[in-house]
């Protein structure tokens, strides 16, 4: 390849700065601002670095912190942490006081730990027992400190989030030495600094020299080791491993992994959308749970891929593993299915936002099957961004589907990469004969006009499998999310009566979802948390399959938070100047935690399956607004309250009590249904 190509290639990547060249939606955050910089190969970060690009880290509590977030703050503070440094111990209570008087002004606040023998836990156990009350960023990776040049803990920079650009590194102020400590300072470089940015003047001396811990960074800076990475038998396998399902002819990516060509020249953009996790496009915390299909790198994988870049992505020696590659052409990884249902074609535009598609087929079969597993194929996948496919007895009149359809009887959920799901062992799903099947599509246009006709392949038992696979969720109704809330949270839960075996996850909100999780309670009030979701990502709807199935005591509840944000902060905001409560459409919100799972005591021929007592622990786990197992008279829908002021309920209440429990709720819902 010869260097005029190379060029024109790097500098058409450095121009595609939209989220369409990165396989991700028109809708997708666009707080990244990518056009504001792009890091260049060949161009390594050195310690005199003035410039911040953009990244996201997690927090000792497992929070995700996206920089260029907050392009409206008037200043950035990041402070390097490290467990144990007596340095950074000491100065915490001068930068908490400057913390409390800069905040009221818009200045953000955060530590970054890059030490290579501190984990989460280890950071949050330290931030606790010093009163360290400001995030505390993971670099797990040592990229982001790498790029920033850090060297000692307690060192302080100041980013300016109007241009990225570092205006000061140093320390706080002149306190503190090594074994020596002024009862006070005589300079304040921090807040001097600050106070310059306000008043829009120049910093006096933007650099000074800081005492604290060394930071082990390991191979971090070892650029000769880095241009070594090789593209033949480190880079293009991963790459392979993890991004070219996606990023083929014909997939949902928007370029094709095919050759080193190609991957040299997007280089920069690869780099960015890892720095800022939005690839792969896995939104689980890795420290939380394991997973089937999870699509995440791995620290060293991160390494040596960023690492690589920033040496200049050099092609070394060895075959290229990409060049020449076929995708597998085969529709059904699973076999011929049982039978193969077809949505209705939908033409796709070029550009625009297409809102989402609720297709509903008929029903061929005029008996009832047992689905053992299903695969989805799209007609076209460089536009089917997710599927969702469910089945129902009724048939849905013309225009009154709506994006709740698919989970009467849910199937599957489509991602790419994600193909075909294979219940678990001797479960199934019961399709009744007649009704429909129905679907939940998101289109993304790929800047070409296209047609899609999206099938599905059903694979049935021979028999009636030993266990019937539920699905239920964690739903919230009564959700309010304020005007302008940066950061709310509303919660839902689901009881189990009985023993059960959790399979599958999938949270669900809209553009205002910020993060989720489930967490299950046990009887005994231990709490394990189940899924993270530190950056929920409403364009990439995951089903997080669990490694393995957990186990559930009886009285267990199994918790679904989510928090939103319905701040101008929040790029994809439809608007921000309203309370936002539940809808259907894109426009409002959801609290919807599904989940599958099955009764552990139930079989074929030992039914403990209730119909009425499932539906009602699915609107008492919100109705319970504060938890406590009562439904207490203020938390009662509006007729139920009407009927309590009226002192109808008195017989329901039977431990008189002053609110109502589920048995109580029950018996008496019963008694409506069976009078």
């Amino acid at each position: 390849m010869n260097n005029n190509i190379r060029s024109i290639l790097l500098s058409f990547a450095s121009m595609c700065l939209l989220a369409a060249c990165t396989g991700e939606s028109a809708n997708s955050s666009a707080n990244d601002h990518a056009g504001t910089h792009v890091f260049a190969p060949n161009v390594t970060p050195s310690l005199d670095v003035n410039y911040v690009d953009n990244f996201v880290l997690f927090d000792q509590n497992g929070d995700a912190h996206e920089l260029y977030y907050y392009e409206d703050a008037p200043a950035i503070v990041l402070m390097v942490q490290g467990n144990g440094c007596p340095i950074v111990r000491n100065i915490w209570a001068d930068l908490k006081n400057i913390r409390e008087e800069y905040s009221s002004k818009g200045v953000r606040f955060y530590m970054l730990n890059a030490n290579v023998q501190d984990d989460r836990s280890e950071i949050k156990k330290e931030a606790e027992e010093y009163g360290i009350d400001i995030p505390v960023l993971k670099d797990e990776t040592q990229l982001i400190a790498a790029s920033l040049g850090v060297n000692r803990t307690a060192e302080v920079f100041v980013i300016d989030p109007s241009s990225w650009e570092i205006i000061y590194r140093g320390p706080v102020n002149d306190r503190l030495g090594y074994e020596r400590q002024k009862r006070e300072p005589d300079e304040n470089y921090l807040a001097d600094t600050l106070d310059a940015m306000m008043a829009g003047q120049a910093i006096a001396t933007p650099t000074r020299p800081t005492k604290g811990c060394l930071v082990n960074m390991g191979a971090a800076n070892n650029a000769k080791a880095h241009a070594k990475i090789s593209y033949s038998k480190t880079i293009a396998p991963m790459l392979e491993e993890n991004c070219v399902t996606c990023h083929q002819e014909g997939g949902i990516g928007p370029w094709a992994m095919e050759d080193y060509d190609t991957v040299y020249g997007f280089s920069p953009m690869i780099r960015e959308v890892v720095r800022t996790k939005r690839m792969p496009p896995w939104s689980a915390d890795p420290e939380i749970g394991e997973f089937h299909g999870a699509r995440q790198l791995s620290i060293s994988q991160q390494q040596d891929l960023i690492r690589w870049i920033e040496a200049g992505a050099p092609r070394g020696e060895g075959p290229d593993p990409l060049e020449g590659r076929k995708s597998n052409p085969t529709d059904w990884p699973l076999g011929q299915p049982d039978l193969i249902v077809e949505a209705p074609a939908f033409d796709i535009p070029a550009t625009g936002v297409i809102d989402y598609q609720f297709p509903t087929v008929l029903n061929p079969l005029n008996r009832d099957v047992w689905v053992k597993a299903i695969t989805v194929v799209p007609g076209d996948r460089a536009v089917v961004h997710h599927a969702l496919i469910g089945s129902s007895e009724d048939i849905t009149p013309v225009g009154a589907g709506n994006d709740g359809d698919v989970f009467d009887n849910y199937l599957v959920g489509f991602v790419p990469g994600s193909d075909s799901y294979d219940y678990p062992e001797n479960s199934g799903v019961l399709v009744k004969a007649g009704g429909e099947y129905r679907f939940q599509i998101h289109y993304t246009p790929s800047g070409r006009k296209t047609t899609d006709r999206t099938k599905i392949g059903l694979y049935f038992h021979d028999e009636p499998p030993a266990h019937q696979l539920r699905q239920q969720v964690a739903i919230n109704f009564r959700i309010n999310i304020p005007a302008g809330a940066e950061e709310h949270e509303e919660k839902a839960y689901f009881e189990f009566d009985h023993p059960a075996e959790i399979f599958l996850l999938f949270p669900h909100s809209h553009y205002r979802g910020k993060s989720s999780r489930f967490d299950l309670e046990f009887p005994d009030g231990r709490v394990e948390t189940l899924l993270s979701v530190p950056r929920y990502d409403f364009n990439w709807q995951h089903n997080y399959a669990l490694a393995d199935p957990v186990m559930v005591p009886a009285g267990s509840r199994l918790i679904h938070s989510t928090v939103y944000d319905n701040s101008t902060r929040n790029f994809a905001n439809p608007d921000p100047d309203r309370d936002v409560g539940w809808g259907l459409q894109s426009d409002d919100e959801m609290l919807y935690g599904s989940f599958f799972f099955r009764w552990t005591e139930e079989t074929a021929d030992n039914p403990v399956h209730d119909p009425l007592q499932f539906e009602l622990r699915q609107f008492y786990g919100f109705g319970d607004a504060n938890m406590d197992g009562k439904l207490q008279p203020e938390e009662m829908r509006r007729g139920l309250r009407a009927a309590w002021d009226a002192g109808k309920l008195t017989r329901a209440d039977q431990d008189q009590d002053g609110a109502l429990s589920f048995n109580e709720f029950y018996m008496m819902e019963k008694s409506k249904a069976n009078p």
